[in-house]
């Protein structure tokens, strides 16, 4: 497996560029998810029936100090998190950060980000799945609002492991900006999310 290459931070630019998934970005996506989720990865071609649903999903790429024309370099993807919209609620389809970033911040930029998103498509609620062994993640959405709702069992699959259920409600008040500004003030990476 190709492995992204590490970049240096450096004082002319943003550690982190979030850009929206393009097709260019499914293969690299595709091979790191076997890193990020050894049990139950998404395949490329989930990843391809998730971008052809349109304006109704945002994915986004984490590239860590990308090279050239930023949003082409492949090999710098170090996270990635996708978004499904409906009516006025949200949930979170998706979010992998690569081993060797984890703790760093990459998860929190992608969530934010996300979350901003779904805020301006008119979003009041989000939800997501998380499996029960996942304390890091939980953590994250917890800093983020979300409450645990309920519990799927043998939600993920083939491996059957379980799931809980978390959401965040009134995603759309000045109050939730707020905290999202508050967490984002705590991270120490930088970043820079193109349009």
């Amino acid at each position: 497996m190709t492995q992204p290459r590490p970049h240096p931070a450096g004082p002319d630019g943003p550690d982190l560029l979030l850009a929206p998934m393009r097709w260019w970005h499914v293969a690299m996506v595709a091979e790191l998810e076997q890193t990020v989720f050894d049990i139950d990865p998404w395949t490329a071609e989930l990843f391809w029936s998730e971008l052809a649903q349109g304006e109704q999903r945002r994915y986004l790429t984490a590239l860590w100090r990308p090279q050239g024309v930023p949003t082409h370099d492949t090999s710098a993807i170090v996270g990635y998190a996708g978004l499904a919209l409906a009516e006025d609620g949200a949930y979170i389809q998706t979010i992998g950060v690569v081993p060797r970033m984890r703790g760093r911040g990459v998860g929190a930029r992608l969530m934010i980000a996300l979350l901003r998103d779904a805020r301006r498509a008119g979003a009041r609620n989000c939800g997501l799945e998380v499996r029960t062994d996942n304390q890091a993640a939980r953590a994250l959405y917890s800093r983020l609002g979300f409450v645990d709702i309920g519990l799927r069992r043998g939600y993920y699959q083939p491996s059957g492991g379980d799931a809980y259920v978390m959401r965040v409600r009134k995603i759309d008040t000045v109050g939730y900006a707020e905290l999202l500004d508050r967490v984002e003030a705590t991270l120490l990476i930088t970043s820079r999310v193109e349009p």
